[in-house]
């Protein structure tokens, strides 16, 4: 006998699984949903299909009868079947690669290096911190952090921000500064000097 649904189920609301995307991605969506209304093995099991389409769910329609006794079982093989679609994992030496170029802004670098520590799973804060001080350029920001080391990212970040908005202020007072007075038309310049000439005809 099937184990019922919980009192007042309603339909999963997630995209269903085809395999063609990260499986174990698949898996955490569906157990958050499901967990909100039980984490009953059985009902993990019986509905985990309703979440699959296309080639996923024909495999696991093929699937020799009674060869899930759990959902962890369920898991195990659903991943192994679809590990070839998980992503590429980032790891710590991708941040160890990164380096500032000379004309790239302390912000636009900030930002990218951001962006790669979040693909990193169980990033060691002191790993980061460590590689963000070999990638960064030449300069006052760098030295300020030689005089007095940051204790962690956090503070590095709070640090960076007051001399990205130093760059940024002399960045917009240098391009001010280069477009100089507007020169007059030429058309202006001819009308001045035929008046003159007549002045001195007259």
């Amino acid at each position: 006998m099937e184990t019922p649904l919980p009192h007042g189920w309603k339909p999963l609301h997630l995209d269903r699984y085809d395999g063609t995307t990260d499986p174990d991605e698949h898996i955490n969506l569906y157990t958050t949903q499901v967990n909100l209304y039980t984490n009953n093995d059985a009902i993990l099991c019986r509905v985990f299909p309703t979440s699959l389409k296309g080639a996923a769910l024909n495999w696991y329609t093929q699937l020799p009868v009674e060869s899930i006794d759990s959902f962890g079982t369920l898991v195990r093989r659903f991943t192994v079947q679809y590990a070839t679609s998980q992503p590429h994992h980032v790891t710590s030496a991708a941040l160890a690669s990164l380096r500032q170029n000379d004309d790239k802004p302390l912000r636009t670098f900030m930002e990218r290096f951001a962006a790669t520590s979040i693909k990193i799973k169980n990033l060691n804060p002191e790993v980061a911190l460590h590689a963000m001080l070999k990638a960064l350029k030449p300069g006052p920001f760098v030295d300020s952090l030689c005089r007095e080391s940051p204790r962690d990212m956090n503070e590095l970040r709070a640090r960076a921000a007051g001399y990205i908005q130093m760059e940024e202020h002399s960045t917009f007072r240098d391009q001010v500064r280069g477009k100089g007075p507007a020169k007059p038309k030429e058309g202006h310049n001819n009308k001045v000097k035929v008046n003159n000439d007549s002045q001195f005809k007259k």
